[in-house]
Parts: structure tokens; sequence; C-alpha cells
């Protein structure tokens, strides 16, 4: 355990990812010295450090360890042969991963609920979060986005509650195990259980062994929610030590939602005998808000509390987030990267506007969907949408031919399909071919876990002039 007395000045290698930023403004918030370093500092997380007052360093130089700080927090995205980690290990200045941190400075005094799963993580912890802030249980949270409704994806609060995203992805350089394994969790959401991350596992099973691991940590008298729904997800928990309530719209959930209505307006449902709507639309929205909601259940928040709450509740920024609404065009941007989170986004958007026309601009960026794994999977997807642009995928030259997606065949897949597609080398091009066949109706989603070349904001001033042209003309 950290001896948080001893610690005034922590140094962020990696600050600028949202998570590592996040937390390191929120030491900063608690009084503490913060600096930090990244590769490359750019809006929006270099304008939100500097509004905290936090200093921080372009690249990474052991001149950037001076003043020598007390501990530094290594981000996983740093790795050996990094000038400033070298001179960590060489000058023997402590330092942890950013799990250890959280870890040592509250969740051996707090109580822990983490929300895992290959989907849903970040929507449902950050529903977990605000039902709990607004239930008065003053939480603290910790999340890997941005959450619209609370105040930033990281908040100490005062009550003795932390939410945490439980992300599977590798701890640090030299710690290979999963982030949540470091949670001490009393409860565990476990959403679904599939294969992504291709560059640290070699498969389904891998991913499969983390979870158990994850579920052989939470104590007998703990609880771990499982999705009924996923045969692997309940496989996984079959032998976990401690109490499951498995959650799902099937018969065998013993927690099970009824979708009364979904559409335009959002999301009618019972659970445990409760009416509730949610603004968001979807059935995996549904999931998430039925696992969120037995949850802060257990908590002993009132089911006809928690109903009140949960309409007010608007979501997470880059989730279906609506970003520009002009001459009839709806512009949707999305962090949809997996085959399955795409087909239920794509879900989600027929029934929030039925009827018009949804073209899917999807940039395959992900370590996983950057490979030749969902190479059938991604065409079945996206063939969902009326009309589909795909880019050329990032970092192509690190990947070899043979093991890379094909985006060229993704697109002649879904031309046999019968539907519109276009395979286009950036962004640049995919608005040059876009643009002239938008009509008023359409729907835009961008799918992308990057910035697809600011794609998102080029097209909001693409379809705001767009709009401004129309008007001026009379038609």
């Amino acid at each position: 355990m950290l001896d948080r007395a001893k610690l005034k000045h922590l140094h962020f290698l990696g600050i600028a990812g949202t998570g590592m930023g996040t937390v390191a403004a929120m030491f900063r918030e608690i009084g503490l010295q913060i600096t930090g370093s990244d590769q490359a500092v750019y809006p929006p997380m270099s304008d939100f450090l500097r509004e905290r007052g936090i200093v921080f360093h372009e690249g990474y130089k052991e001149e950037n360890l001076s003043p020598k700080p007390d501990l530094a927090v290594v981000g996983n995205v740093v790795s050996r042969g990094n000038p400033e980690l070298e001179a960590i290990l060489t000058h023997r200045i402590p330092f942890v991963s950013l799990p250890e941190l959280l870890r040592g400075w509250f969740l051996y005094r707090s109580r822990n609920f983490v929300v895992t799963g290959t989907h849903g993580k970040t929507t449902t912890s950050t529903m977990l979060a605000f039902l709990m802030e607004k239930g008065g249980l003053q939480p603290s949270w910790f999340i890997g986005g941005v959450p619209v409704d609370l105040p930033g994806g990281c908040h100490h609060g005062k009550g003795p509650f932390w939410v945490l995203e439980g992300d599977e992805y590798d701890t640090s350089f030299a710690d290979k195990r999963s982030k949540f394994l470091h949670y001490l969790p009393e409860l565990v959401i476990l959403n679904n259980v599939e294969f992504d991350h291709a560059d640290i596992y070699p498969d389904l099973a891998a991913i499969q062994k983390s979870f158990r691991q994850l579920l052989n940590v939470v104590p007998k008298n703990g609880l771990a929610l499982i999705n009924a729904d996923d045969p692997r997800a309940v496989e996984v928990a079959k032998d976990a030590p401690c109490e499951i309530l498995e959650v799902g719209a099937g018969p065998q959930a013993a927690a099970r939602y009824l979708i009364q209505n979904s559409g335009p307006e959002g999301s009618d449902f019972t659970l445990h005998g409760q009416k509730f709507h949610l603004r968001l639309a979807g059935r995996h929205n549904v999931h998430n808000a039925s696992m969120a909601l037995s949850a802060a259940h257990t908590l002993g928040l009132p089911l006809d509390q928690l109903a009140a709450i949960l309409p007010e509740f608007r979501g997470v920024r880059r989730r279906l987030e609506v970003r520009a609404e002009a001459g009839g065009i709806t512009l949707v941007d999305d962090f949809g990267h997996h085959p399955s989170a795409l087909r239920e986004s794509i879900a989600a958007l027929r029934g929030r506007y039925p009827g018009r026309r949804l073209w899917a601009l999807f940039e395959p960026r992900s370590n996983t969907t950057r490979r030749g794994i969902f190479q059938k999977e991604l065409a079945q997807s996206l063939s969902a949408a009326d009309g589909v642009y795909i880019a050329e995928i990032a970092r192509k030259d690190q990947l070899d031919p043979i093991t890379r997606l094909d985006p060229a065949k993704i697109a002649s897949d879904i031309k046999t399909a019968g539907k519109e597609a276009h395979f286009l080398p950036d962004s640049e091009a995919i608005m040059k071919d876009l643009l002239p066949r938008l009509k008023s109706g359409d729907v835009v989603a961008v799918f992308t876990n990057g910035s697809f070349g600011d794609l998102v904001p080029s097209l909001i001033t693409a379809i705001q002039q767009k709009d401004s042209r129309s008007i001026k003309s009379g038609i």
C-alpha cells in the first residue's frame, strides 16, 4: 500500500491518454503537485490539462524528471527503451502503473464496483455512477470516456464506493495482467465475452482466463452480475466463488428485462417488476441499464427512485452521440470498432431514425480490426447500413499483408450483398465522394476509436455549409 503522507509530487508518463489525464487531474484537485509527459499532447486533452494547472512536456526526456518526483505513474503505452522510463529505472525513482496507483491510494479502503466485458463498459459504468450519485451515495468513479452528466471521467467522492470501468487490456510494460485484476472488486458486472485485443491475446481462451481470474478475487460475500444471454460469460462464471446474479432478456435470467418499446424517444422496459424509461435507443443500452440498475439496487436504492433517476441520463460522448443536424442531415459519432458493437449500434440507429437512409463510415484502426480476424464479420455488420464507406487500415505497413484486414474486399462483399459500399484511402477521399450524395433525411454515422483524420469536425462544417447554401439559394 502506498504511503500517501510521503507522496507530494506525482509524474505521469503517458498523461495525454484519457484515463491517465483524468486521474492526474483528480490528484491535482486533491492537492498534489502533478507533472507529466507524452509523445504528443493535443486538444482536447492539452486544454483539459492546462485548465487544471498541470505542467506537461511534449516528448519523453530524462530532463522531464526534474525536479525529481516522489512517484512516477507509468502508462501502458510506455515500453522499455523510452528514455524517460529508462531514467526512472536507472535512478531508482519509485514507479507504479495507473491501476496500482488507484488500488494503493484508494481501493484498499473502499467498496469497489468493477464493470467489465468486451462491450458496454463505459456506458454501464457511467450509468451506475450516475444512479449512485443522484441517489445520494456520493461515489468516486474512474471511467474511460467522457460522461455527459457527470463532472469528468474520474472523480473522488465523499462516499465509500468506487465505480471503475474494468479494462481487460494489459497493465504496464512490467505487468501484462489485465488492469481490472488490481481493482479489489466487491461487485463485478460482466457484460459479455468476445475476442478482442488481438495484439496481446492469442485467442478467446486467453481472454476468458483473464475474466475468470477477476471473478476469482471477488470475496465470497461479494456479487457478480453476469449476462445470462451470453453463453461465454455464463461459462466464465460457472465456478466463481461469489454469489451470481444472471441478468438478461431470456427466460434463464434471474433478473429478466422485457423491452416494451424502443424508438426515437428511447426505450421503455421492465426489470424487477418496475417500469423504466431510458433516453438511449438500442437493445444493448437496455442491457447496460439493467446491469447498472441491478447493481445500484443491491445498495438499497429503491426501484421507484431509480426509475425516477434513469430518464435524466443522457449518455457518454462518442457513444451514438449526435454531433450535428443541418439541412435534414444528422451526423452521429460513435466509438464502435468491433463487429458486434457495430451491429448493435447500427440496429439502435435504425430504431432511433426509422425510415431514414443510413450511411456507415468506418475506420479500421484498433489492433484487432486492423487484422483479418473479423474480415467476414465486419462485412456482415456494416451491410446493415444503406451505404458504407471504409477507409484503408491505420498503420498498414506495421502488419504482415497475409494477416492484415482487406478493406477493399469488405466493400466488395457488401456490394455483393446488394448494398452500396466504397473503399477509399482516407477521410479526405471519403468526404469528397460522400458529400454530393447526401440528401435531407440522411443519417451519417462515423465509427472509429480514433480521430479518422478529423472526419467528424470536417463533416460538421461541410453539412452546415451545405445547409447554408441551400437556404441562400431558396432550395
